[in-house]
């Protein structure tokens, strides 16, 4: 708090020095989130902020923007356990995905009956009798539709870790973990068991108001992705997607950055200041990718 010359203290704020309140006008504080993010993105380039500050304030954003549709892993992708068959059958699945959590089915996909933790197996080694059921923990539902910001909340309020995501009608349309949400912010939040594996570049998603979709690795290289989209994509130039997309908007994309090229739509979901690291592809009907032509 500030001094009065006669020593009694005051609530009076220090006055602004004039060049501050010329400054104040000519540079008024952001209206609107592009403008923040322009104002990031300066100070950024001014070594204010590194990229990786950069690029997890620009997740934060991101994961107000999303649904859990838009990043959750597909109902034909899930690994599942099915208790209604014999331990013996899924096991080698369970050791070779080296997941901590599966969702327990019995019979079908759509009839999730709880979730399985791989630590709660080790009493199979160690106990006479076992049975599954009862190690099953509650499975938690969300709608499609639920936005990130609010499901990361959920998580934490909870203690939960993975959600299964149902479509309109109730049916199972893919799972959603806490690790999938935050890596929206941070990056790609990697273990010993994760692999750079090729298979794991390109994933079908739920098809979106055009058409098919898949979720991209930037690094992907644009044989690959000609091979897997059916598409004839030109690689004179550069080798991968994301060198693809950088080139075609000529600067370093950002998230949330929006085009449309060759009848596809790209959408930078993950980027941070130095590179693409994700991208969501949509392929376009004829009629809207003539008009964009």
């Amino acid at each position: 708090m500030p001094e009065h010359p006669s020593g009694v203290k005051t609530d009076a704020k220090p006055h602004r020095s004039l060049f501050e309140r010329l400054t104040a006008l000519i540079s008024p504080e952001p209206e609107n989130r592009a403008e923040l993010l322009e104002v990031l993105h300066d100070a950024h380039g001014r070594n204010l902020i590194d990229a990786d500050a950069l690029s997890m304030i620009e997740g934060v954003f991101q994961v107000s923007d999303l649904s859990a549709r838009d990043i959750m892993v597909p109902r034909s992708q899930m690994d599942v356990i099915d208790i209604g068959k014999p331990i013996e059958e899924w096991m080698p699945a369970v050791l070779s995905t080296a997941h901590s959590r599966f969702p327990a089915i019995e019979g079908e996909r759509d009839k999730v009956i709880g979730i399985l933790l791989a630590k709660d197996l080790l009493r199979y080694y160690a106990e006479e009798s076992f049975d599954v059921r009862d190690m099953l923990r509650p499975a938690i539902f969300i709608p499609e539709s639920k936005r990130l910001n609010v499901l990361l909340r959920d998580f934490r309020a909870n203690h939960n870790h993975m959600a299964i995501v149902v479509d309109e009608y109730s049916g199972v349309a893919g799972l959603i973990t806490i690790e999938d949400v935050l890596e929206q912010i941070v990056g790609d939040i990697e273990d010993e068991y994760d692999f750079d594996e090729e298979e794991d570049n390109i994933l079908s998603i739920k098809e979106g108001a055009h058409g098919p979709r898949w979720r991209i690795k930037a690094l992907t290289e644009i044989t690959q992705f000609n091979e897997a989209l059916d598409t004839a994509l030109p690689d004179d130039d550069v080798d991968t997607i994301g060198g693809l997309v950088a080139n075609h908007l000529g600067r370093m994309p950002h998230k949330g950055d929006v085009f449309d090229y060759e009848g596809m739509r790209f959408e930078v979901l993950r980027a941070d200041a130095r590179q693409i690291h994700v991208l969501l592809v949509e392929k376009l009907p004829a009629a809207i990718a003539d008009d964009d032509a």
